[in-house]
């Protein structure tokens, strides 16, 4: 069985559905996993989706504020809501499609200071990422699990546009980059954008608004991501592809972040 699986920060679900459709209608996915959808649940335009073939729907919303959404062609299981955020804001969601678990994360971007005694939004993403790597050492690796979402990390020195001037920003600092690598540790987890892009090429998913021209300045950040447990990549015949889908972010008032797709067979 084949399996695409889409990741996007779409900054409002409801601004963007005809982007969302377009984009949808112009590719082959089977599952999108959406984040900052910025609604609550009787908000999301579950309709819209299933006229263009996702009537699978996973919502953990919030009002006007974080959200994640998960859309589906094929029927899946919800499961249970994972204790990350010490707020309780709709950040996280888990299903399990076709035998493999889905995790959906938003994870909070920290804030402009790098000090988690200064910042509390500083020492609430690195405590998630803490959560989320102490879960995963006590997780059964042998159950197939897939990871993805606006993971607000850029975490090596190609996946920002200046390694050096990004060090001292939330997003990239030392202690973030600490964290992203014992989240990767402790689920033993595979990067295949990694083996599409090989270092050293700069791979970006996020640029900021305040550029009028994105591809001219390039100043971009990879904060997304989709990652894969030995247990999944184990069961997978023949290649992982994985592409960043950059042309969206070229769209009349697109998000900042573009979706990223990952596709195997299982």
């Amino acid at each position: 069985m084949r399996l695409s699986v889409v990741s996007w920060n779409v900054n409002s679900v409801r601004l963007r559905m005809e982007q969302i459709a377009k984009f949808l209608n112009s590719i082959d996915a089977d599952v999108i996993c959406l984040q900052e959808i910025k609604c609550q649940e009787h908000e999301f335009p579950r309709q819209a989706f299933a006229d263009i073939g996702f009537p699978y729907i996973h919502i953990a919303g919030q009002k006007g504020w974080h959200g994640v959404a998960i859309a589906s062609r094929y029927p899946f299981e919800a499961n249970e809501l994972l204790p990350f955020c010490r707020r309780g804001e709709a950040r996280v969601q888990a299903i399990v499609v076709s035998g493999v678990e889905i995790w959906n994360f938003y994870i909070p971007a920290g804030g402009d200071v790098p000090d988690r005694a200064a910042n509390d939004k500083f020492d609430h993403k690195l405590e998630f990422y803490e959560r989320v790597s102490a879960h995963l050492k006590t997780r059964n690796k042998d159950h197939p699990l897939l990871i993805c979402g606006d993971l607000n990390i850029a975490p090596g020195e190609f996946d920002v546009w200046s390694h050096r001037q990004m060090l001292k920003i939330v997003s990239h600092t030392p202690q973030e980059i600490d964290a992203f690598g014992e989240f990767i540790t402790s689920g033993e987890l595979y990067d295949p954008f990694r083996d599409a892009y090989p270092v050293p090429e700069k791979i970006f998913t996020w640029w900021s608004y305040r550029a009028a021209d994105f591809r001219k300045s390039n100043r971009g950040l990879r904060l997304d991501h989709i990652l894969l447990n030995p247990a999944l990549k184990a069961r997978t015949t023949g290649d992982i592809t994985a592409k960043i889908h950059d042309w969206v972010r070229e769209w009349e008032r697109p998000s900042d972040h573009a979706p990223i797709q990952v596709e195997f067979t299982i």
